[in-house]
């Protein structure tokens, strides 16, 4: 079946579906991103903590690194990770409401292929 013979409201719904998927993937992405940053600073927190007090630490700023006060980059780096956190918390409750709504487009293509390709009642 081609796109042409599609009804209208059949072919938004599936733009729809469409774009919204596409949304879910960027999101996904992008809290995979995150969470792979959030190890990254778990492992570094560890590591931190296993220093001596006196130890010379350095951060990396850019391409740089920059001697650096271990209780500093320590608070610096535990900071960073409740930012992350919350960030990955937000993006969560994005890829749930993108989900939702895919199913619910899901349901109304669905639904309406079974009776015959009428538009469901909104």
């Amino acid at each position: 079946m081609s796109d042409t013979s599609l009804p209208p409201w059949l072919q938004e719904q599936l733009a729809r579906y469409e774009q919204l998927q596409q949304n879910l993937q960027a999101v996904m992405g992008q809290k995979q991103m995150l969470e792979a940053e959030m190890s990254e600073a778990d492992r570094a927190i560890e590591e931190l903590k296993k220093a001596a007090i006196d130890a010379i630490v350095y951060k990396q700023a850019g391409s740089v690194l920059i001697k650096s006060n271990k209780d500093d980059l320590l608070k610096e780096l535990e900071e960073k990770k409740e930012l992350t956190k919350t960030r990955i918390m937000v993006l969560g409750k994005q890829e749930d409401r993108i989900k939702a709504s895919l199913q619910e487009v899901q349901n109304k293509v669905n639904e309406s292929i079974k009776n015959k390709q009428t538009p469901p009642a909104s």
